[in-house]
């Protein structure tokens, strides 16, 4: 195989490793959200701005899609491996950018500007907010830092 084929499958490679984690990423952070704060803490729905049906309802779809995108990012994950292609660096580092952008999204446009739920109804929301945000943004700072370390050129495609 020749040096530029070989550069094009481990750039194919690096991309899958990257989606691959980012998907498993949102997927895992929607899972953890819903199964925790949704159904164990019953601290809000995934749409609040209805009867209890609907919010059930939306928690349900909302499952649905966490399931999806974790699936989606494990068959990546497994064609990559059975290539030979999977660096689990980058696959983390995609994990943590994936779960962070996710967390981050439900934080600030779900919560404050869509106003579809909050973290908990309490009279100051602002500690889980802070709490919520700023565990989103060290989770996208850990995975940014993990994949500029495995994007080095030359680096070997299972570092």
């Amino acid at each position: 195989m020749g040096s530029k084929s070989l550069h094009s499958e481990r750039n194919h490679h690096s991309k899958r490793n990257l989606w691959s984690g980012v998907l498993f990423g949102i997927g895992l952070a929607a899972f953890i959200d819903e199964t925790i704060f949704h159904q164990l803490l019953r601290w809000h729905h995934f749409y609040d701005q209805s009867t209890t049906d609907i919010g059930l309802i939306s928690d349900g779809l909302f499952h649905a899609f966490s399931w999806f995108a974790t699936i989606g990012g494990l068959f990546l994950f497994a064609d990559l491996k059975r290539r030979n292609g999977l660096s689990l660096k980058r696959w983390w580092g995609g994990v943590l950018l994936g779960a962070g952008s996710f967390q981050l999204y439900d934080g600030i446009i779900q919560h404050k500007l869509m106003r579809l739920h909050q973290i908990r109804y309490v009279e100051n929301v602002i500690p889980y907010d802070l709490v919520w945000n700023i565990s989103a943004v060290l989770m996208i700072a850990a995975g940014l830092l993990l994949l500029k370390r495995t994007s080095k050129k030359g680096a070997p495609s299972h570092a």
